[in-house]
C-alpha cells in the first residue's frame, strides 16, 4: 500500500504582508511530492491552528518577517496542544534573530530556517523528521 503524502501547512501569522519566501517554500514542498496548504497572508494564530486541525496536517511551517514571532508563535503552539495536535512538527522561517532561537526551540518549534536556506535542505528535513514522528 502506498505511503500517504506528507501534509504541510504553510502559514503567515500576523500583519506581515510579504509572502514571496513562503510561496517559494510551498512550491518546493509541493514539487517534492508533499500536499501543501497555504493560508495566505495576515493569519491569526487561532486561524492557523484551526486550519492545521481541519486539514489534519503533519507539519506546520510558519514564515514571519515582522518580528512578532515571540508573540504569535507561542499562541499557535498552545493552540495545537489544546486541540490534541501537540505532536505536529512545527518549523519556522524568516527574519528571526539568533538570540530568539533558544526561546523558539523551548516553545516546541523544532527547526528555524533563515533566509537563503536551500529549499532542498528544508524538503529533506521535513521528510526525515515527519517520518520520525
Amino acid at each position: 500500500m502506498p505511503k500517504r503524502k506528507i501534509r504541510v501547512l504553510i502559514a503567515k501569522p500576523g500583519l506581515d504582508g510579504h509572502d514571496r519566501g513562503a510561496k517559494v517554500i510551498a512550491r518546493a514542498l509541493r514539487d517534492a511530492g508533499m500536499e501543501v496548504i497555504y493560508t495566505g497572508i495576515r493569519q491569526t494564530p487561532e486561524a492557523i491552528v484551526a486550519t492545521a486541525v481541519q486539514e489534519d496536517v503533519d507539519v506546520v511551517g510558519m514564515s514571519i518577517l515582522s518580528g512578532a514571532h515571540l508573540e504569535l508563535f507561542p499562541i499557535v503552539m498552545e493552540g495545537l496542544k489544546n486541540k490534541g495536535k501537540a505532536d505536529t512538527l512545527v518549523v519556522a522561517g524568516g527574519i528571526i534573530p539568533e538570540e530568539d532561537i533558544p526561546a523558539m526551540r523551548q516553545m516546541g518549534i523544532k527547526e528555524i530556517f533563515s533566509p537563503g536556506t536551500p529549499t532542498s535542505d528544508i524538503v529533506e528535513y521535513i521528510r526525515r523528521e515527519s517520518a520520525a514522528t
